[in-house]
């Protein structure tokens, strides 16, 4: 009677969770959203100095700085991209604006991440000084600097997410002519990022550093046909963010002497002598454009589908 009973209970009680079973409403499994085919990525910046690869571009001074980038995605893992950005300069030719077009190609395979492509920098508004020119050479210190100082490059960067927080890359960009110069250059750097965990009210701290080398070629004739000074460029900051807002705090050196410094950026500012090099002719004059150097940078970086939607 006690096994008939069992029974009973247990076909019930299948039954029962049978019929419960079938009224449960039944969710649609969806697959994840595909990310959108289109975004669009801008910014701005204020800084007290712009640095670029170790040599400043503002003579010291503050620039200001804004970019425009429309990507597009083909899948999840490839991406085309295409900017325009400006930063204010201060150069010996009197160009005041930099203006960079660049595009190409990124490719993310599981935690690797590879950027390919190409940047033009432009800066218009240059005047020709030497002892060929209207305006003759430089009057401070009779340096000599071509009206057109634009020039390309070509560029490939990897990065390797090791973590969600600890990210390793690199970087390779030739250009035929650096600062239409007539001299080739191969720029190498190595870069490393740490981002702590964010604070409770949302600011995450990071720090971050880059070591490169600048491997340089000789100038044409215009320039004297100088063997410009390969170079070391280092810096080390740290930062924080708060969310589309970035502020960065850098310190940035070279191993350039002074004078090779003068050779190489034709400073219209060196004025002291005596830094005599084999390309940087008596009375030697001296360049600060590629010393030591402390930046402090704001920015605020935003996409159309993370912030605006």
């Amino acid at each position: 009677m006690k096994k008939i009973v069992v029974s009973a209970l247990t076909a019930l009680t299948l039954s029962t969770g049978a019929v419960l079973a079938a009224d449960m409403p039944v969710k649609a499994v969806r697959a994840p959203a595909a990310p959108p085919a289109w975004d669009l990525a801008f910014g701005a910046a204020l800084m007290n100095d712009y640095i670029f690869r170790g040599v400043t571009q503002s003579n010291r001074k503050a620039s200001v700085a804004a970019y425009f980038e429309p990507r597009y995605n083909l899948n999840p893992n490839l991406q085309l991209y295409l900017g325009v950005a400006g930063e204010s300069i201060s150069f010996p030719n009197r160009a005041a604006s930099e203006i960079d077009i660049y595009g190409g190609v990124r490719s993310t395979l599981g935690k690797l991440v590879l950027d390919f492509g190409a940047w033009y920098y432009w800066y218009p508004g240059g005047q020709c000084y030497s002892a060929t020119c209207p305006n003759g050479t430089l009057p401070i210190n009779g340096n000599v600097v071509k009206a057109d100082m634009s020039f390309w490059e070509l560029y490939f960067k990897p990065t390797w997410n090791v973590t969600d927080a600890f990210a390793i890359g690199g970087s390779l960009f030739y250009s035929p002519s650096v600062m239409n110069s007539g001299a080739r250059g191969f720029y190498y750097s190595g870069n490393a990022k740490y981002a702590f965990p964010a604070l409770a009210n949302g600011v995450q701290v990071y720090t971050s550093g880059e070591l490169g080398y600048w491997n340089l070629g000789t100038s044409d004739a215009f320039y004297g046909s100088i063997p410009f000074k390969s170079y070391t460029t280092w810096n080390l900051g740290v930062g924080w963010t708060y969310k589309v807002f970035t502020v960065d705090l850098r310190y940035t050196d070279t191993n350039l002497s002074k004078g090779d410094c003068n050779a190489f950026t034709s400073d219209h500012t060196a004025y002291a002598t005596g830094y005599i090099t084999p390309i940087n002719a008596a009375p030697g004059y001296g360049s600060n454009w590629c010393g030591a150097a402390f930046t402090a940078k704001l920015s605020a970086d935003l996409t159309v589908n993370s912030n605006l939607k």
